[in-house]
């Protein structure tokens, strides 16, 4: 008898091939769908795989040199910080591999359309990659509550709520970057960072003096010349913290071969992840361009059109790498002394690049405010995870995923990139910690965000 794979395992199947893989064959198949020729289309598509394996390489570049620098600091200092960070390739591997991650994409494609035609939202989501972070909440409330239904419910919540944020933010979005007209971000890590840059800017913008600090990436290059060059700034960065594992004046001296290697290699990583995306914009614009064109011909009416892309399209900007780079000291020294945090973040460093794609927009590039905003978030973002962490180890755990686990000696695992995050925090303890109560209040605030948007809508057309 012919055992054939089940809709679980065929998912599980092609998510396992990666990124670099899927999404090439992803925006290929797409790209011809839509009326690209099949030859421009798989170039679009091999593009964005290119540009996945740039990053991948750049960023485990990153936390391959930072990873036993950083862990050399805890056991030089005698740190104890239990929670082991997993980074998010794992979260998005387990997501991927449960009952609700073989039906994400269905399902949350159908909620788009849905909110296309309801007139509830005017961003069409085919950041497919990303569609783990929907699945792995809902992997956690599922092996909290047992019950799928609820999970699928908390997964739907988060992509309405993402899809309006997405629009609410499109418009600055598109104006400050430059070549993104029509492109929005429909990603809830970056997106849960949009209510702090709000509060956190209004209020920084009452403080006398500190308006006046607007200083921007290229302000920091004319201002400081070499000094207020990414490249430098991730060099010293580096250089400071190969530095800080040394723990005599001797082996400082003969660890200098090694302090010099990661200090030039964190300004390469700093120069390179702009080359590399690039090499996103190039493959995407395409496919942006066609989808939206096809989407207004076939929904008539439907004028205003975003598409949803990856946040990987914009991490590459100036001030994202000096505020990223900046902060990864100060979490690290923060990390260590905050009471109550349990969580040393070291996989998800690389994450942090994430975390500001639609801060900027709001900041207008200003490198004070950004800084202010990423570390207010941050600081935040280490008491999610902390408190997230028995929840994030227990899908772990529950997927049995062959290589991701909790190490031993460690009392659990989560990761920042994915953990820090408002949204999932949120939505995750109203469903599961307040029950059917809570499970009100976040669909009431997912349907409010709607309406909000289907006038917003309204009075635009």
């Amino acid at each position: 008898m012919v055992n054939y794979p089940t809709m679980k395992e065929v998912f599980a199947y092609v998510i396992g091939l990666g990124a670099a893989v899927m999404m090439p064959v992803i925006f290929t198949i797409l790209g011809t769908l839509i009326g690209i020729k099949f030859s421009k289309a798989l170039k679009s598509g091999l593009l964005v795989g290119v540009g996945f394996v740039g990053l991948g390489v750049v960023t485990a570049l990153l936390t391959s040199n930072l990873g036993p620098a950083l862990k050399g600091m805890t056991e030089l200092y005698h740190l104890n910080l239990p929670f082991f960070d997993l980074g998010w390739p794992a979260a998005a591997a387990v997501a991927y591999s449960t009952a609700v991650g073989a039906f994400i994409i269905p399902v949350c494609l159908g909620v788009n359309v849905l909110m296309l035609v309801t007139g509830t939202t005017r961003t069409v989501n085919i950041d497919l990659w990303n569609y783990w972070h929907f699945a792995f909440l809902g992997a956690m409330v599922f092996f909290a509550t047992g019950s799928l239904g609820w999970a699928f419910y908390a997964a739907i919540v988060l992509y309405v709520i993402t899809l309006c944020m997405a629009d609410f933010t499109a418009k600055g979005f598109q104006s400050y970057y430059r070549d993104m007209d029509g492109i929005s971000i429909p990603q809830p890590f970056c997106q849960s960072f949009t209510p702090f840059a709000v509060a956190i800017g209004w209020l920084l913008d009452r403080i006398p003096g500190f308006s006046k600090l607007d200083i921007d990436a290229e302000g920091l290059k004319k201002k400081f010349g070499l000094l207020g060059e990414p490249l430098f700034l991730g060099v010293v960065i580096g250089c400071g913290i190969g530095c800080l594992r040394c723990g005599s004046g001797r082996e400082l001296v003969d660890s200098i071969p090694k302090i010099l290697s990661l200090g030039v290699t964190v300004g390469a990583v700093m120069e390179l992840i702009p080359r590399i995306t690039a090499l996103f914009i190039e493959g995407l614009k395409p496919i942006s361009e066609a989808t939206r064109a096809l989407v207004e011909r076939r929904f008539a009416g439907l004028k205003g059109l975003s598409i949803g892309m990856s946040p990987a399209l914009v991490i590459g900007h100036p001030a994202t790498l000096v505020v990223s780079i900046l902060l990864i000291p100060v979490i690290l020294f923060l990390s260590v002394v905050l009471p109550g945090n349990k969580f040393l973040p070291l996989a998800s460093l690389a994450g942090m690049f994430y975390l500001f794609p639609c801060v900027l927009p709001i900041t207008k590039g200003n490198v004070p405010k950004t800084f202010v905003i990423g570390l207010v978030s941050l600081v935040l973002g280490l008491f999610f995870v902390t408190n997230l962490t028995p929840a994030f180890s227990q899908a772990i755990a529950a997927a049995g995923i062959d290589g991701i686990a909790v190490p031993d000696g460690f009392e659990g695992g989560a990761a920042l990139d994915f953990a820090s995050a408002l949204g999932c925090w949120a939505i995750y303890h109203l469903t599961v910690s307040l029950k059917w109560v809570g499970a009100v209040l976040a669909g009431v605030l997912a349907l409010a965000l709607a309406a909000v948007n289907f006038v917003r809508i309204r009075r635009a057309a």
